[in-house]
């Protein structure tokens, strides 16, 4: 299984999601986990899944995620599952509902791929940080890894 973990990250938090992500996949030779602003389009060839990943912010993903969305909307990627998910701050009260309002980078990202006719393998996920400069809240670390062994064995449900 070829897979491709892209995120971008201010604070670190959105990264340490993603590297344990890829913990998921240690079983599979070929997993890479690439900084958005530093993807190269050759890496793209031949995936099985993508999975997408951008901090929130007002409630949409970094710019260099959308850069990243733009590059592959023009590319045909019908056999490739994508799935897509963002650290964000638990809030409550009048904050909840701010945010409510606002929404997720995850969401987005997922709304953007499937106006792409990408292929969503999983609904959109999201991982708390306590605060806006961390640290991410206890046992989310793990949580990422076991969403990412959910997705890994779908790919392989649906590849028997």
């Amino acid at each position: 299984m070829n897979v491709l973990i892209i995120y971008d990250s201010v604070f670190g938090h959105t990264e340490q999601i993603a590297l344990a992500m890829g913990k998921a996949f240690d079983e599979y030779n070929n997993v890479r986990i690439v900084k958005a602003t530093e993807m190269k389009e050759a890496i793209l060839s031949e995936l099985d899944l993508l999975i997408i990943g951008s901090p929130t912010h007002g409630g949409r993903y970094t710019e260099a995620v959308q850069d990243f969305l733009k590059k592959i909307s023009k590319l045909s990627m019908s056999s490739v599952r994508v799935a897509a998910f963002d650290t964000r701050t638990s809030s409550t009260g009048f904050l909840a509902k701010i945010e409510q309002f606002f929404g997720h980078a995850a969401v987005r990202i997922a709304n953007n791929l499937k106006k792409q006719d990408k292929v969503l393998i999983t609904e959109p996920e999201g991982f708390i940080v306590n605060g806006r400069k961390g640290p991410l809240r206890e046992g989310e670390l793990d949580r990422a890894e076991s969403w990412a062994k959910e997705i890994a064995d779908k790919i392989k449900a649906m590849s028997n």
